[in-house]
């Protein structure tokens, strides 16, 4: 019998803000996956390790979470005022598909620094010791994000003394804007708030009327209040993943608001796209205990999020729905701004299961839409093996 031999393609396994993910430059790519389409799909679902009906990713770099699943693809920008083109693609755990539908936020802290590292950005415009300015262009979602990465002695700082709850180790600080970040391409024809409102009744079969917040900004995103739907708010992962009902009444939720939204025109397209909408749902300020056993008080936070990714509840934030938090908690009236106490407000810090995370966002008030400018945050990012990535020949 003939095998077919393994193949090398070059490749980065990094880490960005609470998420890893394999990196890979577009040129480095075998031809036929250089180009979207079923190719580059197989090709990323096998470097992964999906779809495994076991649920662990073992014959692959993916770590069977929605935060370890993930893949990033750069290129030299062709973008006017831009360094390099971002392309995330978030790879199913047990399913065949890579969802291409909305960016992760987490991992485009690493972008910067792996760009840089890989000789995607103009080495003039880099210092020889301070921070660099790297302009990078979302291509899922066609946005701007703009990453200020610390160099020192002419290569990218990684380590340092910047904390992040979610992330075990201190590391250097890559503070990151992302500019507009309303969602252009999802529904509502780039309008921030799809349906015109702030708040909206949500009809869902087998839970009633919910009161929603759904806002296109960083990633489409669903808010619900807690006490709405029997939580408080301060529940970790434990409490929500090893109950199938409760992820099923939460993906039921999820469904009905992306049709709602616009980003689906039939329920049954909600399996195919698990990435986006995210579903969160938040609460006035509470204390609890965070998963790593660290005392978050209730005066340290403005309130309480929880979001839900992949199907599963995320074990601190993604970063486009920090995104999405700040923005809304910028708007009076939304469920986050509510839970936050109400009233305009430039920042908001809210506990997660991990610990807290500030995130600030600049929203105004333009003929009767509101609009925001750009959302803030710092991250950090450390690049974990670099090298050769090895999958079947025949894989794709």
């Amino acid at each position: 019998m003939t095998h077919v031999p393994q193949i090398k393609i070059p490749a980065t396994y990094m880490r960005g803000g609470t998420s890893k993910g394999v990196f890979f430059r577009l040129q480095d790519l075998p031809a036929s996956a250089q180009v979207p389409g079923a190719a580059r799909d197989a090709l990323l679902l096998r470097v992964i390790g999906s779809p495994d009906p076991y649920g662990k990713q073992i014959d692959g770099m993916g770590g069977a979470t929605s935060s370890t699943s993930k893949t990033v693809i750069l290129a030299k920008s062709a973008k006017p005022e831009h360094d390099v083109d971002y392309l995330f693609g978030q790879v199913s755990i047990d399913k065949p598909f890579v969802d291409w539908s909305g960016n992760c936020g987490n991992l485009s802290a690493a972008v910067g620094s792996f760009a840089i590292a890989s000789g995607l950005v103009d080495a003039a415009r880099l210092p020889r010791d301070g921070v660099a300015t790297v302009r990078i262009w979302q291509a899922n979602i066609g946005k701007t994000i703009i990453a200020h990465v610390p160099v020192t002695q002419g290569e990218v700082q990684e380590t340092g003394d910047f904390e992040l709850d979610g992330v075990t180790f201190p590391a250097a600080e890559v503070k990151l804007e992302f500019l507009d970040p309303a969602a252009e391409e999802e529904g509502g024809g780039g309008a921030m708030f799809p349906t015109g409102n702030l708040v909206d009744d949500l009809d869902v079969p087998g839970i009633g009327v919910l009161k929603v917040t759904m806002i296109n900004a960083g990633i489409p995103t669903i808010f619900v209040d807690a006490h709405a739907i029997g939580y408080t708010g301060t529940e970790l992962q434990d409490a929500i993943n090893g109950d199938p009902a409760t992820l099923a009444r939460f993906e039921t939720i999820r469904a009905h608001g992306a049709l709602r939204m616009g980003l689906i025109s039939h329920l049954d397209e909600a399996a195919k796209r698990q990435h986006t909408p995210k579903v969160a749902f938040v609460a006035k300020p509470a204390s609890y205990v965070s998963s790593s056993g660290k005392q978050v008080q209730a005066g340290e936070i403005d309130l309480l999020v929880r979001a839900m990714s992949m199907g599963k509840l995320h074990h601190a934030m993604m970063g486009t729905a920090a995104v999405a938090i700040g923005t809304a908690a910028a708007i009076p009236g939304t469920l986050v701004n509510l839970a936050a106490g109400g009233g305009p407000r430039n920042n908001v810090r809210f506990g997660h299961p991990s610990g807290t995370l500030m995130v600030g966002a600049e929203a105004a008030l333009l003929d009767g839409q509101w609009s925001v400018t750009k959302a803030i945050m710092s991250r950090s990012a450390r690049v974990l093996m670099e090298g050769l990535v090895r999958i079947p020949g025949d894989a794709f």
